[in-house]
């Protein structure tokens, strides 16, 4: 078994949804075949795996996800959580599986948002309440997703 655990979209063996899942096969198919899909990557079933069973992540993840954000912003022009050039590189983070499951998955948007870019973002945008949104946003379901903040009731 391979030591890789991301691959840039189209990348990988895009029929195996055991290594991608559904969702990664999917992206990966459509980038392969030329359909208008924003570029990304996805981290591999078998990393989440070994971080379910192990509660850390796996040797050199992190490096091969700072390598694919650093290939996303040679693409794009932009920079992820760069606050001075008002080009910003946001991710969207989606979970997948081998079979789908509508409505199980989580999904974190406006990777990229903090405090020290989010008034850049509005300047950028030129809409200040899309900007402050965004960021409420992401602040909301990374709370939910990531660190289980309980719900108000």
């Amino acid at each position: 078994m391979s030591n890789r655990y991301v691959y840039f979209f189209g990348e990988g063996d895009l029929t195996d949804k055991g290594l991608l899942g559904g969702k990664g096969c999917g992206l990966g198919t459509m980038t392969k075949i030329g359909l208008p899909v924003p570029q990304g990557f996805t981290i591999s079933t078998p990393a989440c795996i070994y971080y379910s069973r192990n509660k850390t992540q796996p040797a050199g993840v992190k490096e091969e996800v700072e390598a694919n954000i650093a290939r996303l912003e040679e693409i794009s022009g932009k920079k992820f959580g760069n606050s001075s050039s008002g080009n910003f590189l946001l991710l969207s983070v989606r979970s997948g599986a081998a079979i789908s499951m509508p409505g199980m998955m989580d999904s974190i948007l406006n990777l990229g948002l903090n405090d020290s870019n989010v008034s850049s973002f509005a300047k950028a945008t030129q809409n200040e309440r899309f900007a402050w949104d965004s960021y409420r946003r992401f602040i909301a379901m990374f709370g939910d997703v990531v660190l289980q903040v309980p719900h108000h009731k």
